[in-house]
């Protein structure tokens, strides 16, 4: 073969290629990103509109809906679009489909949004808009905490000094911190001032807007010199803040500091959060789609000493739910597996070999394989994750074939008394095409994991790749590199050995020894079964057919589940708690909770409570958080704790019975889950969508209690609420007219007093201390008003400056006072939405499960059925459909399933190119059953669902199978050919071709028995992998040694006979 030449005559020139290969192998590594999975670049932009006092209902219908019919009408290749509206924030998702060229289509979001907002309601702010994927996700958390700063100064000291520095680290996205106290410029309105002044919350802030100004001035030229003009059109302090002008009748001034007061204060806080039962706040951590979780996490680290000394003293930073150190364990794990594999393959090629040089050929040929598939991979933009290095894994043990083949073909030719050059030529010559076609056929095998859509072709493409790249460096290198090194090595060996080389060669000759018996009773064995070759291969198909039956009995689940250490509990208290009051459940339900987790496991708890100070954070989070009656609890677990699982099902009953009226689920800890989740915080979605969302609401709480009754459904319930308690102010407009008084007026005196000035009425004040702007809240204190007659009591006037002076004027002359909001409105008891939620435009209601002590497909059966049976009552116009995970996994299992029977395909196609007939490639393709009987027999013994790593693991054992099966045909085709009878051909294929297809077996079994006792963090997420190739190969071994060879002889002989009949008959 030339290259083989090639490589003989200029054998520097691949020794160099793989220096260049070593040397290359280290910077690839090192600036790959490494992750836990690949990137799942399923683009969706996120809008997220604030409104704030606007209830959710309305949000829904005035603001969401709005903008989703503009979207839908103008942005090109929308796949679906989901939104979520809750109180003063809504968050519209835009799924794309995965050709779309999503800077175009942010920048049509972009144009239609500032369109949008001519149809909006007045003073509402233009949307944020944000680009992020499915791995878009928390990957740390910075906890900070302080004994002497007040909560508002450490927000602002966690949004202003630390956030900004840590948002430049590359890769890293940082939404505003959780928990703490806005800060701002507080004007705490006195109801009862404003009334005894005859005024009203209008009064205070057309104050505050026509006094605190930002306008320049401009200059002055006086002589020579040009002056700037500064004016104090804002307040240089507070103090002079309080002493604002409001109103001046009669030549009497009313100041600000009678009727409200100015304070460095807070917006009222709506998330409160805290560590082991210290209040504080959090910095969620996320990395951007592409990056490495390590690479940002790492890079924070390093960056927090350079920034710690410019917080102020007091303030306690501490890094909590590190996802790096899950990613490195994971890493670490399959790298470690890894080489106890390659150890364990080394020794067995020196049992088989018995030569310490030709070994080392080998070994060196294998990692350079695997760091040629990295560097590309780098190429081309992958990452190092657990899906490439089990891909990796996978491929260690079929590399071993190429290169021990190769060795094994030279060193018989050397046996029978030629030279070494013309050994080396013959033996790599001869077997060019048989291994190049066994390649093949393994990277064959994973070509259609390229034509998977969805979720499952982000996951398995990487490993594909991974696969074929070292499969194809592979046989380049058995070319080139193996015949080299067998050159320069096998050329040096002397007469005279040393004690390693005897030891080794004597294991090997009394291993040999013991092969050979085994190879008689195997031929004996075969010879038997060639005369009874009819029962033979009956009761062997048989039992290969009934053994695929098992699969009917085995769970299906996406991935095996991790345990990460941490446990994330979601508790749902009654709708309408105010947040201080979940704060409390939270405290009293973490006293349960280290009741149930002794000390010794318990690292921490933090509390989350209520929803966050941005809508930012709404759109990243996948807690389902809805109000402030909501908090995730994250309690984690020391190193060496009892597995996750025990403590969860110990701590849901407890916490149920000390606390009956309110919900407790749990959400995925892990980052695998969170990523196929994709934004739901659980496994299973069943969604009911449609316009009557009182019907639907109706069936949902009917399915609710069917579903928690499936066997392994767990966390059941519904995430919408909607009977959120509301207060209706019905206006009576008559009356309001008589008095000179407009809707508007009402409205803007309810606003203020309830909700602030920050929506409406924005306006701001520059510190000077730290020159940062902060936003005056002209509002009434949450204290003042605690009845429904303080509502009431709300004094209510003209909103518009002019005519509220008019208007106190008049009041005055006439000795009236002003208007009180109990004397325009009538009161009546509500119940509103708490959270609007929909797809498509179209209403949807929610209900979550997720899976515990069960298989997820079956599970999602038995509700497939409920909801079936519950068809026949949905309204008119609604449907419902599974979500989640399920979906994922169906579509996963549909692309693999249908790929695997079309690499079966193409593999029996490229088989019959090379045989030039359809009966051998048949014979090969037909031995394949056994492997997925030895496939179900594992699973099943070990206990071991089928997943999407145990489906890969399939896929591989089919090529491998295959490859096995080629050598065997290929010799017995040879033989013949050479003139020897069907069963003497196939015996001796049997018997000769034993060895090299044991070699390769049983390397591959080596290499996958680590991966599949998963030992260490995460590896749990590929035993499924290693236990199917395992059984696999166990059977198609058995398979390719007895199976293939009778079917061969059983057809020949068969053809044989009739050739001789036809022959006999002319």
């Amino acid at each position: 073969m030339w290259i083989v030449r090639t490589a003989l005559e200029k054998p520097y020139t691949f020794i160099v290629m793989a220096i260049l290969i070593l040397i290359t192998t280290p910077l690839a590594v090192l600036r790959t990103p490494v992750d836990v999975l690949p990137e799942i670049n399923i683009p969706v932009i996120s809008v997220i509109w604030n409104y704030k006092g606007l209830s959710a209902q309305q949000m829904g219908n005035r603001i969401t809906q709005t903008h989703e019919r503009s979207l839908m009408t103008t942005v090109n290749d929308i796949e679906h679009i989901e939104s979520q509206s809750l109180g003063g924030i809504a968050i519209i998702k835009i799924f794309f489909q995965p050709n779309v060229n999503i800077q175009t289509a942010i920048a049509q979001v972009v144009a239609i949004s500032q369109s949008a907002l001519r149809q909006m309601p007045p003073g509402i702010a233009p949307p944020l808009i944000i680009q992020y994927t499915a791995s878009s996700i928390p990957v740390i958390q910075l906890g900070m905490s302080s004994a002497v700063l007040p909560e508002k100064e450490l927000f602002d000291v966690a949004l202003n000094v630390l956030r900004p520095q840590l948002v430049t680290i590359p890769g890293i996205a940082m939404p505003f911190p959780y928990g703490g106290k806005v800060r701002a410029v507080s004007v705490d309105i006195d109801p009862q001032a404003l009334l005894a002044k005859g005024m009203t919350s209008s009064d205070v802030i057309n104050a505050i807007t026509t006094q605190n100004l930002t306008l320049p001035s401009g200059t002055a030229k006086i002589g020579d010199t040009e002056f700037d003009v500064a004016l104090n059109a804002s307040p240089p302090s507070i103090a002079e803040l309080n002493n604002i002008p409001v109103r001046t009748v009669n030549g009497s001034t009313t100041f600000l500091r009678e009727v409200a007061h100015v304070r460095d204060g807070f917006s009222p806080q709506i998330n409160i959060v805290r560590q082991d039962g210290q209040r504080g706040l959090l910095l969620t951590v996320l990395k951007q789609g592409g990056a490495s979780t390590l690479d940002v996490v790492t890079a924070l680290k390093a960056r927090m000493p350079s920034l710690l000394p410019l917080l102020p003293e007091g303030v306690e930073v501490r890094l909590l739910a590190d996802q790096s150190i899950f990613v490195k364990e994971a890493i670490a794990s399959v790298v470690h597996e890894a080489l106890i594999a390659a150890v364990l393959t080394a020794i067995m090629l020196l049992l088989f070999l018995g030569n310490w040089r030709t070994t080392i050929i080998i070994a060196i040929s294998i990692p350079l394989s695997i760091f040629t598939s990295l560097i590309v991979l780098y190429l081309i933009g992958e990452s190092i994750n657990i899906m490439t290095l089990g891909g990796l894994a996978l491929a260690v043990g079929i590399l071993v074939d190429d290169a021990t083949v190769t060795i094994e073909n030279i060193e018989r030719h050397l046996h029978m008394g030629k030279g070494l050059y013309e050994s080396i030529m013959a033996g790599a010559g001869e077997i060019a095409v048989p291994t190049f076609v066994s390649t093949l056929c393994i990277c064959i095998v994973f070509v259609p994991m390229f034509f998977l859509g969805g979720v499952a072709k982000y996951l398995f493409v990487p490993l594909a790749e991974a696969v074929i790249f070292a499969m194809l460096a592979s046989y380049v290198l058995s070319r080139t590199l193996v015949p080299t090194m067998a050159y320069m090595l096998l050329g040096h060996t002397t007469t005279k050995q040393g004690f390693v080389s005897r030891a080794i060669y004597a294991v090997h000759v009394r291993f040999n020894e013991r092969f050979e018996k085994f190879r008689t009773a195997y031929v004996l064995l075969l010879s038997h079964l060639l005369t009874h070759r009819k029962q033979f291969i009956f009761s062997f198909l048989f039992f290969c057919l009934g053994s695929c039956g098992i699969f009917a009995l085995l769970g299906r689940d996406l991935f095996p589940l991790v345990d990460t250490g941490q446990i994330k509990l979601h508790l749902r208290a009654p709708s309408g708690t105010r947040v201080e009051r979940t704060a409390v459940i939270a405290d009293e339900v973490q006293t349960v909770i280290r009741k149930v987790i002794p000390e010794k496991d318990l690292a921490g708890i933090l509390d989350n409570v209520g929803l966050p100070n941005s809508g930012i954070n709404l759109s990243y989070s996948s807690s389902g958080t809805i109000g402030a009656f909501d908090a995730d609890i994250m309690v984690m677990l020391k190193p060496g704790h009892r597995p996750s699982e025990y403590y969860m099902e110990a701590l849901l009953p407890e916490l149920r019975k000390n606390f009956p009226d309110v919900e407790f689920f749990y959400q995925p800890a892990d980052l695998v889950t969170q990523i196929l989740n994709f934004g739901i915080p659980a496994a299973i979605d069943v969604q009911i969508v449609g316009n009557n969302y009182a019907a639907n609401q109706k069936l949902a709480s009917k399915l609710v209690t069917k579903i928690a009754g499936v066997r392994g459904a767990a966390d059941v319930h519904i995430h919408q609420r909607l009977d959120k308690p509301s207060i209706a102010l019905k206006m009576d407009r008559t009356r309001m007219q008589s008095l000179n008084l407009t809707p508007a007026d009402l409205a803007q005196n309810v606003l203020l007093p309830l909700s602030g000035s920050a929506q409406t009425t924005p306006s701001f004040w520059l510190n000077p201390n730290n020159n940062i702007n902060y936003s005056i809240q002209v509002q009434a204190p949450q204290s003042k008003i605690e009845s429904l007659d303080d509502l009431l009591r709300l004094p209510v006037g003209p909103s518009n400056a002019a005519a509220s002076n008019a208007s106190a004027a008049a009041n005055a002359a006439g000795g009236r006072g002003t208007q009180l909001l109990g004397n325009l409105v009538s009161v009546s008891p509500l119940a509103e939405f708490a959270i609007l939620t929909r797809y498509n435009i179209q209403p949807s209601i929610d209900i979550y499960a997720n899976v515990r002590g069960r298989d997820l497909a079956g599970v999602a059966s038995d509700i497939q059925k409920i909801m079936d049976e519950a068809k026949a009552e949905l309204p008119r116009g609604s449907r419902m459909v599974m979500r989640g995970q399920v979906e994922t996994m169906k579509n996963s299992y549909t692309g693999l399933g249908v790929g695997l029977l079309a690499a079966i395909v193409l593999v029996y196609l490229l088989i019959v190119v090379n045989f030039q007939s359809w009966l051998d490639p048949f014979i090969i393709v037909a031995s394949l059953i056994a492997a997925l009987a030895g496939i179900a027999w594992m699973l099943i013994l070990t206990a071991t669902n089928v997943s999407v790593p145990a489906l890969t693991g399939a896929i591989m054992t089919m090529g491998v199978a295959t490859a096995n099966s080629v050598l065997v045909i290929s010799f017995a085709r040879q033989r013949l050919a050479d003139g020897l009878p069907a069963l003497s051909a196939a015996l001796e294929a049997g018997a000769t071709r034993m060895r090299p297809v044991l070699m390769t077996a049983l390397a591959m079994i080596l290499g996958m028995v680590p991966i599949a006792i998963g030992i260490g963090e995460g590896s749990e997420q590929n035993a499924p992998l290693g236990r199917a190739v395992i059984g696999g190969l166990l059977f198609a071994t058995v398979s390719t040694l007895f199976f293939v060879p009778v079917l061969f002889a059983s057809f020949h002989r068969m053809l044989a006979l009739r050739n001789d009949q036809r022959r006999a008959l002319t």
